[in-house]
C-alpha cells in the first residue's frame, strides 16, 4: 500500500481551533499518517499554521496544499523553509500551485500566464528550497511536466482515478504522486451524495478543475448542480469503511505513491473518529 496521508481544510487554518488542531496532529501522528496536508490560504505569506503543527508533533510530515504563487512571495516561501526546516529537519513539504482566477482577481491582482508566473517563481527560489522538498498542485499535461521536471513530483487536487493513471504517466517512475481524495463514511447514497455535493460544488466553480474534467471527456450535463450521480462517484469515496478502502486503492493501484485523504461531512470540527477508522484499515 502507498502511504496514506490526510488533507485538511478549515479547521486546520482557524486560529480559533489551534489548540484543539495540536492536540488531533499529534493523535494523527499516532495513527500513523504519513503527513498532513492543508492549504496555504488566501492571506499573504506562509500560514503561522505549519510551523504550529510542526511543533505540537515529532515526526508527522506536513506539507502546504498548497501555498499561491500570487499570495506569498519566493522570498516568503524560501524564508519559512528555512525557518521550519532549522527546527524541524526533513519534515516540511513546499507545495506550490496557481490557484484560480477568481481567487486571485477577487484579491485585486490580474490572473496572467499562471505556467509562465510559476516558472519563474521556481527561478526566483533557485535552490533556497531543494528540488526534492517542493511539489506543484499539477493538472494539465504543461505543469505534470513542470513538476517531473524542476520538483520532487506533483500533488494533484479534486482529480479523477484516470487522471491519476494520466499523471503517473505524465510524471514517470521518478517523481512523487500524491493526489488528494475525498472520501464520505456514509451508507446512505442520498447522504452520502448530499454531502459530496456540498463540496464539489466550490470547485466545479473554478475554471481550472471544470477544463481538467473536460479534458477527460466530462460534459455540461456532469458539471452542473453540483455534478452528475456518475462524477461524484468517481471523485468521492463514499459509503462503508470497506467501500471507501477500496476506493483509496483505486488511486494506489493506478500508480499513486501517496494518498491524501480529505474526509468530507465534519460541519466546521475535526473528524477524529474517521481518522481513526480509516487508519485502522488503510495503515498497517
Amino acid at each position: 500500500m502507498s502511504v496514506i496521508s490526510l488533507w485538511g481544510g478549515g479547521p486546520w487554518q482557524d486560529p480559533s481551533k489551534l489548540a484543539e488542531a495540536k492536540e488531533v496532529a499529534a493523535e494523527v501522528e499516532e495513527l500513523g499518517y504519513h503527513r498532513l496536508w492543508f492549504s496555504g490560504g488566501f492571506d499573504p505569506g506562509i500560514l503561522p499554521a505549519f510551523g504550529e503543527l510542526l511543533g505540537a508533533t515529532r515526526t508527522l510530515g506536513v506539507a502546504s496544499g498548497i501555498v499561491s504563487i500570487w499570495t506569498a512571495t519566493p522570498d516568503d516561501s524560501a524564508e519559512a523553509f528555512a525557518r521550519f526546516e532549522a527546527e524541524h529537519p526533513g519534515r516540511f513539504l513546499l507545495g506550490l500551485g496557481n490557484s484560480h482566477a477568481p481567487a486571485v482577481e477577487g484579491g485585486g491582482q490580474r490572473y496572467d500566464k499562471p505556467y509562465t508566473r510559476t516558472v519563474e517563481y521556481l527561478d526566483a527560489l533557485g535552490d533556497r528550497v531543494p528540488a526534492d522538498r517542493l511539489i506543484l498542485a499539477a493538472l494539465g499535461p504543461k505543469m505534470l511536466e513542470l513538476a517531473r521536471d524542476r520538483t520532487a513530483g506533483a500533488h494533484p487536487y479534486f482529480v479523477t482515478v484516470e487522471h491519476t493513471v494520466a499523471a503517473r504517466e505524465a510524471l514517470g517512475a521518478g517523481s512523487w504522486l500524491a493526489p488528494e481524495a475525498a472520501v464520505v463514511l456514509d451508507e446512505d447514497p442520498v447522504t452520502a451524495r448530499a454531502t459530496a455535493r456540498e463540496h464539489l460544488a466550490v470547485y466545479l466553480a473554478l475554471p481550472n478543475y471544470t477544463n481538467n474534467l473536460r479534458r477527460y471527456g466530462w460534459g455540461d450535463d456532469d458539471l452542473l448542480h453540483g455534478g452528475s450521480d456518475r462524477l461524484v462517484d468517481e471523485l468521492v469515496a463514499w459509503g462503508s469503511l470497506d467501500d471507501v478502502v477500496a476506493g483509496v486503492r483505486r488511486h494506489v493501484d493506478a500508480g499513486a505513491d501517496e494518498v491524501a485523504l480529505q474526509v468530507l461531512g465534519g460541519g466546521g470540527e475535526f473528524p477524529r473518529r474517521q481518522f481513526r477508522e480509516l487508519a485502522g484499515a488503510l495503515i498497517a
